[in-house]
């Protein structure tokens, strides 16, 4: 896809916005991911919650009530996750770390695709798929010992105490892993620009962060679809497709996708 001349100056707006801050944060979401093949959560027709309630098959309780049901849902969601491949929009992000514009970078997915297009500074604020955990003994477990089980006809992944693993995402009614969400607070108060990139911005906690980072006195650019809540509060509004606009992006700033 070629950008729009209008677009073409909002590449120019943000590469001087990240030219003049001193701590980039990204904040990322679904819209990332899509075009890697993963679905989001709310498009009509290919929204990941469209045919499946997630209160029932993606909820604390719903693992400790039935194992063996959770697994069938999420041993899906799984093999398909650890397929798919970062896009052109993973790679500049991680070229532009890699250039010294991205300081750190807050993802609420859970696909890894961040790490694996070579983000260093990741806080993964829903979890991952790359480990799993046991909640009786707190031992945890890679993605491949899961997968390998689930391969070989096992319905429930268990941990060596005889526990069955839970997949190291944030499950709905969890709440989400203290370590990472310390990170991303930190990070969005200490931000002079805060980037959305994919996010419509409507799951809490990690909703407010752009806040945090506007009521510290920084900026907000917000790379996404659809609108958000924080539209009229941005210096820069983006709807193009990120895995065109970004690569253009770090192009711009001179950032090697080598």
């Amino acid at each position: 896809m070629t950008l729009s001349p209008e677009s073409l100056e909002r590449v120019e707006r943000l590469g001087r916005l990240l030219e003049e801050s001193a701590f980039t944060v990204v904040l990322t979401g679904a819209g990332i991911s899509t075009a890697s093949g993963i679905p989001d959560f709310r498009t009509p027709g290919t929204g990941l919650w469209e045919k499946a309630d997630p209160a029932k098959v993606a909820a604390l309780d719903a693992f400790r009530e039935d194992a063996r049901g959770f697994w069938r849902f999420y041993s899906q969601r799984l093999s398909r996750l650890g397929n798919v491949e970062p896009n052109p929009a993973h790679v500049a992000l991680a070229c532009l770390e890699r250039g010294g514009r991205i300081h750190g970078l807050i993802t609420q997915n859970i696909d890894r695709l961040h790490s694996k297009a070579g983000s260093g500074e990741v806080a993964e604020v829903h979890g991952s798929i790359d480990r799993a955990e046991c909640l009786a003994c707190g031992d945890d477990y890679p993605y491949d010992r899961v997968m390998d089980d689930l391969s070989a006809g096992i319905e429930v992944p268990c941990c060596d105490c005889g526990e069955a693993l839970k997949p190291g995402v944030t499950l709905f009614g969890e709440d989400l892993p203290p370590d990472a969400l310390r990170t991303a607070v930190g990070w969005a108060r200490s931000a002079e620009l805060l980037i959305v990139a994919g996010s419509s911005l409507r799951v809490w906690p990690v909703a407010g962060l752009p806040e945090m980072t506007l009521n510290a006195g920084g900026r907000l650019a917000v790379l996404n679809a659809e609108a958000t809540p924080y539209d009229a509060e941005a210096v820069l509004v983006e709807r193009s497709p990120l895995e065109d606009f970004l690569p253009v992006v770090a192009e711009r700033l001179g950032c090697s996708q080598a």
